[in-house]
């Protein structure tokens, strides 16, 4: 079993921080104890009140959400809470009862057309996963029990998972028109039950975990991290709006040819070579002058 890992997120208002998971502690229900008295459901919360310090628990998906009195400056102690989270979870405590009335927050879901005219992206108002996860047959997908349902149905070709949306790659047999409002009510019907979109018992290898990256990076050479850190900043936003993703896969010193995967909506889409080749490489013989001649595509 993965442990849990916690990261410290700030946020618009300086009196709450975010204590984000590696993994979801809730089947996508917000719960929110302004008091120990009101977190009787909720064994985390209550620990969370024995702090002096804490007015107010938020806990949904994969964060909590904690605001503090004016007693102290989270930057005192908002390590000393993150450990204490982490530590608590790790030890098998438990969020949040099964049988606790969650903060009723409606589930949308809406249909956004990508380049790739085989194409859908299908956005949540929820947070769906903590990593990227692509499958393209039920065969791959038996760690997800969304995609599994998903790929009963026998137009749906391959589906994409990202944060807060599902990017599904369908057949030629069946034109948009006649499925996408299927589609949609299903996934938002699934995600509304409280289902589990990736099992909790998937390995870790299915995941491209912060600590995984950071150690691959510290082993790859100077030019492979500049063409990371550019793809990270400037090209991975716009593919992700398109229901897609860009993943390094290598650089070659002595040809000067850059390998990226592309995956989700990108994958086999008509207009990723022209994207590919009038943009990314464009933009990366621009910023890294004299290191780069050619950037060429696999799809995920």
């Amino acid at each position: 079993m993965n442990s849990f890992k916690v990261s410290i997120q700030k946020t618009s208002n300086n009196s709450i921080v975010k204590f984000e998971l590696n993994k979801f502690i809730t089947q996508h229900q917000s719960f929110e104890f302004n008091n120990i008295d009101e977190a009787q459901s909720s064994p985390l919360a209550q620990q969370l009140f024995y702090l002096p310090f804490v007015k107010k628990v938020y806990i949904t998906s994969n964060f909590i959400a904690v605001e503090r009195f004016n007693i102290v400056e989270w930057d005192d102690v908002e390590q000393e809470v993150a450990t204490q989270i982490e530590d608590y979870l790790n030890n098998g405590g438990i969020a949040v009862e099964e049988d606790a009335k969650p903060k009723k927050v409606p589930v949308t879901v809406y249909a956004e057309s990508t380049p790739n005219p085989s194409v859908i992206k299908f956005v949540a108002n929820k947070k769906l996963v903590t990593a990227t996860y692509e499958f393209t047959s039920i065969d791959t997908a038996k760690f997800s029990p969304l995609a599994t349902e998903l790929f009963h149905l026998p137009f749906v070709k391959s589906v994409f998972i990202d944060e807060n949306y599902v990017s599904i790659t369908k057949y030629d047999v069946a034109e948009w028109n006649d499925i996408t409002s299927e589609l949609r009510e299903f996934i938002r019907s699934y995600i509304e039950n409280g289902k589990d979109i990736i099992s909790p018992n998937a390995p870790e290898v299915l995941e491209k975990t912060t600590e995984k990256i950071d150690a691959h990076f510290e082993t790859l050479d100077d030019t492979s991290k500049e063409i990371i850190n550019i793809l990270e900043e400037y090209v991975k936003p716009a593919v992700a709006s398109d229901g897609g993703n860009i993943q390094f896969e290598s650089y070659d010193p002595n040809t000067k040819v850059v390998k990226v995967i592309l995956q989700g909506a990108c994958s086999g889409c008509p207009s990723s070579t022209f994207t590919l080749k009038s943009g990314i490489e464009n933009m990366l013989k621009e910023m890294l002058k004299g290191k780069v001649n050619t950037v060429e595509a696999i799809n995920g």
